[in-house]
């Protein structure tokens, strides 16, 4: 059978670069790829043609041997270049996928590292802004003290499988590809305990609830993620441990809102204090109560500005304002007396005393009187 030339395979000139390579490459791949086309021989046998295209040409030697001796540098066992045309489904998808994924793929190893775990943990507004050390039960999995985390009973260890000679992995060559999958002995492991701990059952780890001491900064925020590196699950047969993530959320607080590293707190107050001006006394974040002038005329809403008595900035020396809000109080349950003065003060008041209520009606009077 004629093989096709591999540079029209790919659609690329004979001076094409590794890039031109592997974007054409990438873009065939994508589209005759199996899973794209269930059930096409043709799209199959493309897809075939794509990626031995693409395994001689992205090696310089095996292209330098091709661009010489063409498909002949790759017949019988080696050819005039001494290369092999063969190849494995895994190295397809490094090449497709390697820089997607971050990198190519490591082998699996008997000593595997073990899972991240995920904390919740809430912490109040006043804990936030002062910070703290929690302590915290975790229920995780650890080494096992009888076997030191190795899985075999003590004074006996693991030996290297047999059937994947430790590389956790066996190959099988089906026309010219190259199939590699786990081994079903180790499960991908690359070794093998014949004499499995009686504690671990053979996992060199066990079930364990354990206290940890966090530290909160002073700042943290709704969402903040700590790290604790190695306090996750224990590696598989001594392997790394994974790490612990706390992942903090705020409670809410009776007296005060946060907005970044701002404080919000509304404070009611008298209609004769919102009126007259006067003073009142305000928490703070900080656990200290502060005097605060409340000028003549105030209306609610009003916000009062206290520089720096807001949150700390997470990692850093600045701090957030306060504000005051303040909400004026509309008097209940009148005495006839009060209601008395009530009245009088409204009989005395003037366009000047309530100036939005005079200029509110005036308008809606002239909206209407231009309507009749």
């Amino acid at each position: 059978m004629v093989k096709l030339d591999y540079y029209d395979v790919l659609g690329v000139n004979q001076g094409a670069n590794d890039r031109d390579l592997k974007a054409a490459y990438r873009k065939l791949a994508m589209r005759y790829h199996p899973d794209r086309n269930p059930g096409d021989a043709e799209a199959e046998k493309n897809f075939k043609n794509v990626t031995e295209a693409y395994e001689v040409l992205k090696d310089p030697k095996k292209r330098a041997a091709y661009d010489q001796f063409g498909h002949e540098a790759f017949n019988g066992s080696g050819g005039a270049g001494g290369f092999s045309s063969e190849f494995s489904m895994e190295d397809v998808f490094e090449n497709f996928f390697g820089d997607v994924m971050g990198g190519r793929r490591q082998r699996r190893s008997g000593r595997e590292r073990g899972s991240d775990l995920r904390y919740n943990l809430e912490v109040s507004l006043k804990d936030a802004y002062s910070g703290k050390t929690a302590e915290i039960r975790v229920p995780t999995t650890v080494n096992c003290e009888k076997c030191s985390g190795t899985g075999a009973r003590p004074g006996t260890t693991a030996r290297t499988c047999p059937s994947c000679g430790g590389t956790g992995k066996m190959r099988a060559t089906q026309g010219f590809f190259t199939i590699e999958r786990t081994c079903n002995v180790c499960q991908g492991r690359g070794e093998v305990i014949d004499d499995p701990c009686t504690t671990c059952s053979g996992t060199g780890r066990v079930t364990h609830e354990r206290t940890l001491s966090v530290n909160i900064p002073a700042g943290v925020e709704d969402g903040t993620r700590i790290r604790l590196a190695g306090e996750g699950e224990a590696g598989l047969r001594s392997g790394p441990s994974g790490d612990l993530y706390i992942f903090l959320s705020i409670q809410s607080d009776q007296f005060f809102q946060r907005d970044g590293s701002d404080i919000f707190c509304r404070v009611p107050i008298s209609m004769v204090n919102a009126a007259m001006g006067g003073e009142v006394e305000v928490p703070t974040i900080g656990g200290s109560l502060y005097n605060v002038k409340v000028p003549a005329g105030s209306q609610s809403g009003t916000q009062l500005r206290l520089t720096g008595k807001g949150m700390p900035v997470l990692r850093s020396k600045m701090t957030g304002d306060m504000y005051v809000q303040l909400e004026v109080e509309t008097p209940k349950k009148l005495t006839k007396r009060q209601r008395d003065l009530l009245r009088e003060f409204e009989t005395e008041s003037r366009k000047e005393t309530s100036p939005d209520t005079h200029n509110f009606f005036n308008r809606v009077r002239r909206l209407f009187s231009d309507d009749v």
